[in-house]
């Protein structure tokens, strides 16, 4: 008798319940209560005056502004926030110009759509920027605006002011505190990860400091760019920051050594921490270490790494011209300027984005142009809120925008219909307001489903529509995410897919040049090393990233993705070997031989020149000569690891 067929679960996919999980971070209260003040009080001001339209305008401005705050330091906010506000003005000033005209509309943004799909590729606040360049550009040509053609401009950039004003209003009391925090949050990160040394937890505690130690590099250096001359708190703060390096290079020869001659002595990370605590503090004096006397290389290099920082770490007034920055220093703001502007004309990357979003929002606008859909203009949004790679999965993010609409279309359901338009408007706009910055942290399902209520009741001030803004608002943003689907993913192989292995392999080429620094380079050449290191670092956080954001496409990408990912792990693996080993050599380990040398770094770039010439993952005998008990075994067996993975198809 045949055993009945099991039963078939309907499960939804990973990639998609990845996004509908909350993530696991923190309700930025202070965020919460600006977000609520800052897009009711303008209504509030539009009602009292007798000007609802005027305080919509006003919120919607700050809309933007409390979506663009996500830095941490001030002066790093200003710029946040200021920026992007001036380039939505002069969106919404265009599409204004442009409003009513037809065809002439849909030329003008589908050409903002191509600059601001260009420009988005510079950074996180040119990203915002053109994001705001064409949401506005969108709402000012499909709503109509108070004339004359200036007021609306004026009135978004007054809100994204009153909201950098709200933001400013700490500064006097923590000026500086930001740069500070992270700067001791990075001890405290490698406090833990002397903690997990010789544990499985290690691989992930070393993910976070180096996460820790580019934000606060970020920081500090952002700061130090736009201020003139030396300031000392600025210099003590980078000084600090540096000498943690030393330490952070220590960690693989401490995990090495607690692999194989057990933990590390507790009064490491304690002392780490005790360093975090002067750090934030602003603590001087003569520190006071109890450490271990060290036996082995590993021991000496993190006692002797603890040493020097602690003395700086303690020292009240560092020289001010006797501080380097390890990662070299920003360029003068003209050459940062003429390098931006080459890379964002001559990049390819650059010009496939810029036509990916133009023709999306060319499409989007002449179908609402051939066809009669209310309020046509959230078309058009929607596809430019789900059109940005650089956020996340853009197959990923339509569906998630899909759901969350609805969502929020369900709330704006009860509101519109229950809720008497008038002064009921400003305590529920403080309500839906303060959603917006709690629900932004969990995810962009969330984050959408509480910003489309509170747009539709801004688009209500404005229009008057009621309760009939529900329905055709839902069909815009199904029409907006076909649009996306199709002409901004499904026409080009590159979205769906993806040539994850170019990244590794150059993250791979770059590790071959690493291990040659390490070992074949000149001695003193210390700082050539240190800047190797860690920009080698940084490119796998950025590696690690984009297969992050693979892992959320559907088939065969994320699939793909994954079987790719212990090769992402190697690599790093192989990093930590090399420096370990030359953490050893420098306090007194034999140095290895050259040919050992050399082999290593020959089967690296074998490798890397593989990744690049395939799309499928196939094991490869690796043969590395050299001693068992040498500095680089570890190194070569991590090699030989990830030879194991994949390789140049060789057979």
């Amino acid at each position: 008798m045949a055993r009945p067929a099991a039963p078939v679960r309907l499960s939804p996919p990973a990639w998609l319940t990845a996004g509908l999980r909350p993530a696991p971070a923190p309700i930025p209260w202070a965020a919460v209560l600006r977000a609520a003040v800052a897009l009711s009080a303008p209504l509030a001001v539009g009602l009292a005056t007798d000007r609802p339209a005027y305080g919509a305008l006003v919120s919607m401005g700050a809309l933007s502004g409390v979506i663009g705050d996500t830095a941490d330091a001030y002066r790093m906010r200003i710029f946040n926030i200021a920026v992007p506000q001036l380039f939505g003005a002069v969106g919404v000033t265009l599409g204004t110009l442009v409003f009513g005209h037809g065809w002439l509309a849909v030329g003008a943004l589908t050409l903002v759509a191509l600059v601001s799909g260009m420009i988005s590729s510079i950074g996180a606040v040119a990203s915002v920027s053109g994001l705001l360049l064409l949401l506005n550009a969108v709402v000012g040509a499909g709503l109509p605006m108070p004339d004359p053609w200036w007021k609306a401009p004026l009135l978004l950039t007054l809100g994204g002011l009153f909201v950098l004003v709200l933001t400013l209003l700490g500064w006097p009391f923590r000026r500086a505190a930001p740069e500070r925090a992270a700067v001791a949050a990075t001890y405290r990160t490698v406090a833990e990860l002397y903690d997990a040394t010789g544990t499985p937890a290690y691989d992930e505690r070393r993910q976070a400091v180096t996460a820790s130690l580019n934000q606060s590099y970020d920081l500090v250096l952002a700061r130090r760019a736009r201020q003139h001359g030396r300031a000392p708190s600025l210099v003590r703060l980078l000084a600090q920051l540096n000498v943690v390096i030393p330490l952070v290079e220590a960690a693989p020869a401490a995990h090495l050594r607690a692999l194989l001659h057990g933990p590390l002595s507790p009064a490491v990370p304690a002392a780490v921490r005790d360093l975090a605590a002067a750090v934030e503090e602003g603590r001087t004096g003569a520190p006071a270490l109890e450490l271990p006397a060290p036996e082995r290389p590993a021991e000496k290099a993190v006692d002797h790494a603890l040493r020097h920082a602690a003395t700086v770490v303690h020292q009240a007034e560092p020289d001010l011209y006797d501080v380097g920055d390890r990662l070299g220093g920003p360029a003068a703001l003209r050459v940062r300027v003429r390098r931006t502007a080459r890379a964002v004309l001559l990049s390819e990357a650059s010009w496939r984005y810029g036509l990916r979003l133009a023709l999306c929002i060319g499409l989007a606008q002449a179908l609402v142009s051939l066809i009669a859909v209310p309020r046509s203009y959230w078309v058009a949004l929607t596809v430019t809120f789900v059109m940005k790679p650089d956020f996340g999965s853009v197959f990923s993010r339509a569906v998630l925008r899909a759901l969350g609409t609805a969502v929020g279309l369900v709330l704006a359901a009860l509101v519109l219909a229950e809720v008497p338009r008038g002064w009921w408007d400003v305590p529920v706009m403080c309500l839906l307001a303060a959603l917006i910055p709690a629900f932004s942290v969990k995810g962009y399902a969330f984050q959408t489903a509480a910003i489309t209520p509170v747009i539709l009741l801004l688009s209500d001030t404005l229009n008057q529509q009621g309760f009939d803004l529900v329905l055709p608002r839902l069909y815009d943003s199904l029409i907006g995410c076909g649009i996306t689907l199709i002409a901004g993913y499904l026409l080009w192989p590159e979205s769906w897919g993806t040539r994850v292995g170019d990244r590794l392999a150059d993250s791979v080429a770059d590790t071959a040049a690493y291990v040659a620094c390490a070992f074949g380079g000149p001695p003193g050449d210390q700082g050539e090393r240190l800047r190797a290191r860690r920009k080698l670092y940084r490119d796998l956080s950025t590696v690690r990233s984009e297969f992050q954001r693979a892992l959320t496409e559907p088939p065969p990408t994320g699939p793909r993705a994954a079987a790719w990912w212990p090769l992402v792990v190697a690599v790093e693996r192989i990093v930590d070997a090399t420096t370990a080993a030359r953490i050893r050599v420098h306090h007194g380990a034999p140095a290895p031989d050259p040919d050992e040398v050399a082999a290593v770094t020959r089967e690296l770039r074998e490798l890397a020149d593989g990744l690049r010439g395939t799309d499928t993952l196939f094991a490869v005998r690796a043969e590395l000569p050299g001693d068992d008990d040498g500095v680089l075994a570890p190194v070569r067996g991590e090699v030989r690891a990830a030879r194991a993975i994949a390789g140049p198809d060789l057979r």
